[in-house]
């Protein structure tokens, strides 16, 4: 098996793995941060675990040297976990896939900002379409019963948040940051439990908490592993299909319909996407087979 072929299967198994994260947001029905608090300590144990058994305590050293970037990382993907569960309880789940789907245009304006890259005409008019996108689906969220600017608000914000970290991660391109992701998910959830206690419904719902946890610390490892062999359009379409699967599977497992304008919005964003990294993909393709 080629490098190529393995970043293609890692990659796809993390997304297949991640597709039901919003599923047991819906099916555990709990308090916003007690499934938080659950999501972040076991997939942050479950990848701790594995670090440890695997490379020793000694894997966690370069991530104490990576300054104020690491710093960030950490701090902006922790974040996510509970912006993450408010997201999916306050609108529909296809909003907040389709606005997570934005992720690659926040990553691109924060790239420009503090790492001075330059933005493409093809990338500014993707941007406007994307933004397009958005908006449509705003508009649907007032007219719809199971979605709400909230809701939509903090996918946004994980959407940013993540593009954030995504840009703090290239000023550390030396460090592994892998054994950064534990900390983040459980410094999270032991902030949520200084303020919330996390407890009362656990005989009862314990077993979705363990799958959940589960199923996010092997997308979050497999995910963060996969990308290391594939290009970056590459990874983007891949993990598109997140933002195509996850409705479909609350659809036919809750009978959840995002709602016309979700659909319109949302295909317009993956449309425009799938076009734009397929374009890049080609371009870069062609440089590489004129060396």
């Amino acid at each position: 098996m080629t490098e190529r072929s393995k970043g293609l299967l890692i990659t796809f198994l993390g997304v297949l793995f991640v597709v039901p994260d919003s599923l047991f947001v819906r099916l555990i029905d709990s308090d916003p941060m007690t499934t938080a608090f659950w999501r972040g300590l076991i997939s942050g144990s479950l990848i701790f675990l594995v670090l440890i058994f695997s490379k020793g305590i000694k894997v966690f050293r370069p991530v104490i040297g990576s300054g104020y970037a690491g710093l960030f990382y950490i701090l902006l993907i922790g974040s996510t976990t509970p912006a993450f569960v408010l997201a999916v309880t306050y609108t529909s789940v296809a909003n907040v896939v389709f606005i997570f789907a934005s992720i690659p245009i926040f990553a691109l304006i924060f790239s420009f900002i503090f790492l001075n890259e330059k933005i493409l005409l093809s990338t500014l008019l993707t941007s406007l379409i994307v933004i397009i996108g958005l908006a449509i689906i705003a508009y649907g969220s007032k007219t719809s019963d199971i979605s709400y600017w909230k809701g939509d608000l903090w996918a946004l914000y994980v959407s940013a948040a993540y593009a954030g970290a995504l840009t703090s991660l290239r000023k550390v391109k030396e460090i592994s940051m892998v054994p950064s992701v534990p900390i983040a998910f459980l410094g999270s959830s032991l902030i949520i439990l200084i303020f919330h206690f996390p407890f009362g419904d656990l005989d009862e719902k314990l077993i979705f908490y363990l799958f959940h946890g589960f199923f996010i610390g092997i997308a979050t490892w497999l995910l963060t592993l996969g990308p290391r062999y594939l290009s970056s359009p590459e990874v983007s379409l891949l993990i598109l299909l997140e933002t195509v699967f996850a409705p479909i599977l609350v659809w036919l497992v809750i009978g959840e319909f995002p709602g016309q304008w979700a659909l319109i919005g949302g295909s317009l964003i993956i449309v425009t996407l799938v076009i734009f990294n397929l374009f890049k993909l080609l371009k870069e393709n062609n440089s590489v087979s004129k060396y």
